[in-house]
């Protein structure tokens, strides 16, 4: 199988290279970070049948696509690049209009700018699956996290849309939408994270989910149910909730 990972330099994505290294598979890792790379190359090249790296910032959507038109077939792409502006409960800073605008290209537009190139490929092979990451965030809306959230709330509709339209082309989209994963990303954030999951364990539930071909995966299932109650709550109470943890 050769599979597409975004965001391959650190945490998720590059516990996903790890766990997809056999030599049955081909990988091709993408991420800013060139060091990173060639290194995470150097350690799973003789694991695999082969593993292409590709040096991209995936908010710099020419040189990007460029690079992605490069590839002629696939069988998987794990949309997994994105950012937080970190969650600091005591920070009453308002992010600029510069970091919302950079993290929604990350978190939401780079996918597209990627799948632009890639749907035509997979609708020629008549296959292909389309892995989103996104998060439990974007289903409940806290202060601290509340652009982070909204992005990977409008990832989510984007895959519901994209699964829609090409599903009857035999081309399969999966949505992740997991809790607290150890990564770059959570250990920007100066609270408690409720069922933290360490990278490997987290990341082989990502992996058994893709085998399944669930359509959305949610997890940890604790975790998802507080939040279906939270929501569930009138509004006003609801606010109380938030406000008290905030």
């Amino acid at each position: 199988m050769k599979i597409l990972i975004t965001g391959a330099s650190s945490g998720i994505g590059e516990e996903l290279a790890r766990q997809y290294a056999s030599t049955e598979n081909e990988l091709i890792l993408l991420a800013r970070r060139e060091e990173k790379l060639y290194a995470l190359r150097s350690e799973l090249f003789e694991q695999c049948k082969s593993v292409e790296i590709i040096v991209a910032d995936v908010s710099d959507f020419k040189p990007l696509q460029e690079k992605i038109r490069k590839i002629t077939s696939l069988d998987m792409v794990i949309l997994n690049a994105g950012i937080s502006l970190g969650h600091s409960r005591s920070s009453d800073d308002i992010p600029t209009i510069e970091e919302f605008e950079n993290l929604y290209r990350v978190n939401v537009l780079s996918n597209h700018a990627i799948l632009e190139i890639l749907l035509p490929l997979f609708k020629t092979q008549s296959h292909g699956k389309i892995v989103f990451i996104s998060s439990l965030a974007s289903l409940f809306s806290m202060p601290s996290s509340k652009i982070y959230s909204s992005s990977k709330r409008a990832l989510n509709a984007y895959a519901e849309g994209i699964r829609y339209k090409y599903n009857r082309y035999g081309i399969k989209v999966i949505n992740i939408l997991p809790g607290f994963i150890k990564s770059e990303l959570t250990d920007k954030n100066e609270f408690n994270m409720p069922f933290l999951l360490q990278t490997e364990v987290g990341v082989a539930r990502i992996v058994k989910a893709i085998e399944k071909n669930k359509r959305e995966y949610i997890f940890p299932l604790r975790f998802y149910l507080i939040i279906r109650l939270l929501n569930l709550l009138p509004s006003f109470l609801r606010e109380k909730i938030v406000n008290s943890i905030a």
